[in-house]
């Protein structure tokens, strides 16, 4: 049996949060954020991930409005996630992100991080929400 790896991506309009889960597909850990100077920059940086980490599956935060519906950066996002699929050759999934900043940063509220150290974290603890959301919901298979 090989064990692969799953990468997750909350995409922003700046920056890219990236989570990994663990070889099992257990758990997902923050991995960084990157302020990527396009698609191309960022893609070639995903492929860098990929091949470092061994990563075999890619999950995409999708940003769907609250009535479900996607909207303009959710349409972004599956053009985006099917670039992905053609270049790198694994298999992208799209995971619902709805409310996951806003859980991110409740959680560091109570746990008394300062707002200077929230603003630099959220994205990369989106990220491992969306993983391991990801991760639970699908029996932990990778």
């Amino acid at each position: 049996m090989t064990l692969t790896r799953t990468l997750a991506l909350d995409l922003g309009e700046k920056k890219v949060g990236l989570a990994i889960s663990d070889p099992l597909g257990i758990t997902a850990k923050p991995l960084e954020v990157i302020r990527p100077g396009g698609k191309k920059q960022l893609i070639g940086h995903i492929k860098n991930v990929i091949r470092e980490k061994g990563v075999g599956r890619l999950v995409l935060g999708l940003p769907l409005n609250m009535d479900g519906k996607a909207g303009d950066k959710a349409r972004d996002v599956c053009a985006f996630a099917e670039e992905l699929k053609a270049e790198l050759g694994v298999p992208v999934c799209l995971w619902d992100e709805r409310l996951t900043t806003m859980e991110v940063n409740r959680m560091m509220i109570r746990a008394d991080i300062s707002r200077k150290k929230r603003k630099k974290a959220d994205d990369k603890l989106a990220a491992q929400l969306i993983l391991q959301n990801y991760l639970d919901a699908s029996g932990r298979k990778t």
